[in-house]
């Protein structure tokens, strides 16, 4: 999906638009802001096959649901290259559009962080593919 002016972030990707840039480009990282009830019972995509790691950083704790006040501190941190085009990915859209948002609006840096919507991760281990 192309990115869209009135959008206050790069855009919307679908789950396989996510994995094709993944896997195209090995600049690109993924962000996943679930939180880590989320981690643990589903667990987490498995980039090994790109030669990647996913960057797991909650936007909101569980089970209260409050925004985790360092988020992009904590993104910042974790990525290793400030112009990598930025996936962020949770299971319904709506947080990591808001972490997308937020990570753009703020003076951090980032080139055009993208919402990976509406992915539905279906229960995993650590170890599988992300399932799109």
């Amino acid at each position: 999906m192309a990115p869209s002016s009135s959008l206050p972030y790069a855009g919307d990707v679908s789950a396989t638009e996510a994995w094709k840039r993944l896997a195209a480009d090995p600049k690109v990282q993924l962000v996943d802001v679930r939180t880590l009830a989320e981690w643990n019972f589903v667990g987490v995509p498995d980039l090994s096959s790109v030669g990647r790691q996913v960057h797991c950083i909650e936007w909101q704790d569980f089970p209260h649901g409050a925004p985790n006040p360092d988020f992009v501190a904590q993104a910042s941190q974790a990525l290793n290259d400030k112009d990598a085009p930025v996936l962020l990915l949770c299971r319904s859209g709506a947080r990591s559009r808001a972490a997308a948002i937020a990570s753009w609006s703020r003076s951090n840096g980032w080139k055009r962080p993208r919402n990976y919507r509406r992915v539905r991760l279906r229960r995993q281990s650590r170890h599988r593919k992300p399932a799109i």
